[in-house]
């Protein structure tokens, strides 16, 4: 995407347009995913007719899941994002991919195991949707190289960035790279011959490996055959070479891989090297902690991060010049089938490509660097508690800053009136500003008391290491409720004001993580209104003790009133629709999956309510199904930022109300998390967040409508006004440069 002086940027007010290029004219085709399968087609019912748990209404998670990432892909070939930022959406398709495959294909094929064909809403049986993910992934992982040898790395050519293949260095490229082989790779590379006294060794998850056959004897006068080379993971996967051997006005860089491969034989000395190739195995990631057989939660997790490790196998990928036997041989190995090979045309592991991004000198190949900005109320200055003893403070990640959550904490941490204070965390950084006023106000001898959910995926070591740390400064430290993830964003601080106690709360759809504030559109409450406050109140009474919640007032709360407070409000609607007025809800959430929530929209529509849906990843709700979804709208946005927000407007009458949650609209939100939902009782705030959706139903560059068949078609602005919404919101919110 483009970044415009603000000259450029027209006002929200005229027309919400926002400065966006044209689409590439790349010949790589946008593909159109079809889920519709034979048998299951959309049926245009009459509304008293429609059988709402009909498998034909019902997309597949899984296929849905999969579809969120080709879009992430696309934006490697919109050439209105930056060039290197078009290179990174490319490698965050390798590491959606990866997950993908870790946990969503890992469980198909765990339940395929134990011999379990149960099938979802859409009715498709896990062995169906295996095939047809094979098929697709198989499509798109070509795909995805071939727009990184066709487009991107050409296109970094011109701009001055050059990848080194093995056959292009020159005589000084070639002692260097001998020399930081000998140098940095020979001393900790193992290479394991394969013969009985040395078996196929255990390769982690996702490392870099090469098979290598060998010809000749060895000093023991063992027969060549095969050797496994796995490259150290403490070695960057991309070496950039010094400036003094790159051309001029060049920065270069070099593989890892193709060092290991242009000096292996090196590694088998007397021996030669017929052949050398990359594979990379992707293992079952998922973890899972029996409550019935689990007493103590941070031991256990302990114990599963290693087998994390060792997982079974789900996926093998290797170079396209690999032999085939080899390529059989690597299968049976790690007992894979066929269709879970996928053959590549470069480096195997594109993910690791990631830290390039940050070694490269050219401003001009990423998004234009922004201030985030501040509501005005906070420009002032002074104290934080004032200011929102005052009223309400809503900001708008990433375009408002999440300074102020820091700053709130630290300012409690100091403050001597503060008695108490309390916090959850599910992902936060590793040097996180919350963290260290926690630990401050914990040594400080204020009450601190943290929910850290250890299960937070691919987190859990980060937070076993927070948990310890804020034990030892004197926090009390709770893993949540074993059978329920604790994924509420939720604070609470307890202050003496002039003889009494005043509570304030902060409330998020997002997490207490600096870096992803940046990246991530979140929304942010600060308030010290006391009923809200009371409710934050007692769902940490709830998390650390036993018993039941008193009567929580305004919020909606996982697993207990959540779900059924959504279902009642998309009812609500349906009524006034009925009763021939106006009815009209928005809902924005990253996912939507939950059966029953899809069947309130579904009959919400059939009442006549006009549903626009923004659904930034998984929807298996089939939109435009005659007398079922004909009103119902769904739209993806991917573009700059990851859309993370969850919120929610119901028209309600003419009495409009603005909800913003932690939670999904999927069932392990509703029935297995502990989550919340709160209302924006501000009615500016909340007539701010309605603008901010309207913003997004208008956008007409980074804009995805689902289609009935399943496919997702891209907005073009045609020879209307260009509109991003993301663009418009920094333009809104940002700090004006």
């Amino acid at each position: 995407m483009e970044d415009r002086s603000p000259e450029h940027v027209p006002a929200v007010t005229q027309q919400l347009s926002g400065p966006i290029g044209e689409e590439s004219g790349a010949d790589i085709p946008t593909p159109r995913l079809n889920q519709t399968r034979a048998g299951i087609k959309p049926k245009a019912k009459p509304q008293a007719d429609a059988d709402l748990s009909d498998p034909s209404l019902y997309f597949n998670r899984e296929l849905s899941h999969l579809q969120f990432n080709i879009r992430v892909l696309e934006q490697a070939l919109d050439e209105s994002h930056p060039l290197l930022n078009r290179l990174m959406f490319l490698l965050i398709f390798s590491s959606n991919l990866d997950e993908f495959f870790e946990i969503r294909v890992a469980g198909l094929k765990h339940q395929l195991a134990l011999g379990d064909a149960s099938t979802g809403a859409d009715g498709r049986s896990p062995r169906a949707v295996l095939g047809e993910i094979s098929t697709i992934a198989h499509e798109q992982i070509e795909r995805q190289y071939r727009i990184l040898n066709e487009v991107l790395l050409p296109a970094l050519l011109e701009k001055g960035l050059r990848f080194r293949r093995r056959s292009d260095w020159n005589k000084a490229q070639r002692a260097w790279v001998r020399d930081y082989f000998e140098g940095e790779i020979m001393p900790v590379i193992s290479p394991i011959g394969l013969d009985p006294s040395h078996p196929f060794p255990r390769l982690v998850n996702k490392s870099l490996n090469f098979i290598v056959q060998l010809e000749g004897k060895d000093a023991f006068g063992r027969e060549g055959g095969l050797a496994i080379l796995p490259a150290p993971r403490s070695l960057p996967r991309v070496i950039a070479m010094p400036p003094e051997l790159c051309d001029e006005g060049f920065t270069e860089a070099v593989f890892l891989s193709s060092m290991i491969h242009a000096h292996a034989e090196e590694l088998f000395p007397g021996m030669t090297v017929r052949g050398c190739y990359q594979f990379r195995l992707t293992r079952n990631a998922d973890m899972t902690v029996d409550p019935e057989e689990v007493s103590d939660l941070a031991s256990a997790l302990r114990g599963e991060l290693l087998a994390r490790r060792y997982g079974s196998g789900v996926r093998l990928e290797v170079v396209d010049t690999c032999p085939e036997e080899l390529a059989s041989f690597l299968l049976k190995q790690f007992e894979l089938e066929e269709e879970d090979l996928y053959r590549v045309n470069g480096p195997v592991n594109l993910t690791r490509m990631m830290s390039l991004l940050g070694q490269v000198d050219s401003p001009e190949l990423f998004y234009r660097p922004f201030t985030p900005g501040f509501p005005k109320n906070l420009n002032k200055g002074g104290s934080l508690f004032d200011i929102i003893a005052a009223g309400d403070v809503l900001l708008h990640h990433p375009f408002q800053s999440f300074a102020p959550v820091e700053d709130l904490l630290s300012e409690a941490a100091r403050d001597p009136g503060v008695l108490a204070i309390k916090q959850t965390l599910y992902r936060t950084g590793a040097d996180s500003p919350i963290v260290n006023s926690l630990v401050e106000a914990a040594r400080g001898g204020k009450e601190v008391t943290v929910v850290i959910e250890l299960r937070a995926r691919f987190d859990e070591a980060d937070n076993l290491s927070l948990a310890s740390r804020l034990q030892e400064a004197g926090a009390i430290v709770i893993y949540g409720v074993m059978a329920y993830k604790t994924h509420a964003k939720m604070m609470h601080i307890v202050r003496r004001e002039k003889d009494k106690l005043r509570h304030y709360a902060h409330l998020g759809t997002g997490n207490y993580h600096s870096k992803t504030a940046r990246l991530y559109t979140d929304y942010s409450l600060l308030t010290a209104n006391p009923t809200l406050c009371e409710d934050v109140h007692q769902v940490f009474q709830q998390l650390s003790g036993m018993g039941r919640a008193r009567r929580i007032e305004t919020l909606l709360h996982a697993p207990f009133t959540l779900h059924e407070g959504l279902v009642a409000m998309i009812e609500r609607e349906a009524v006034e629709a009925r009763k021939g007025k106006r009815a009209h809800l928005i809902v924005k959430c990253n996912s939507l999956t939950e059966p029953k929530l899809i069947q309130a929209l579904y009959r919400a529509s059939q009442a006549g309510v006009e549903c626009d849906l923004i659904i930034r990843g998984q929807c298996c709700l089939r939109p435009g199904v005659p007398g079922v979804s004909e009103n119902i709208r769904v739209r993806s946005i991917v573009a700059r930022f990851l859309e993370h927000t969850r919120v929610f407007y119901f028209h309600n009458g003419g009495k409009p109300e603005v909800w913003a949650s932690s939670a999904d609209f999927m069932t392990r939100n509703m029935f297995h998390r502990v989550e919340t939902c709160f209302p924006l009782l501000d009615r500016k705030l909340a007539a701010r967040v309605r603008k901010d959706l309207e913003t997004y139903l208008v956008d007409n560059c980074q804009s995805w409508l689902l289609q009935p068949d399943g496919s997702y078609l891209k907005q073009e602005p045609g020879d209307a006004a260009p509109i991003s919404a993301q663009e418009t919101l920094l333009y809104a919110y940002a700090a004006k440069a």
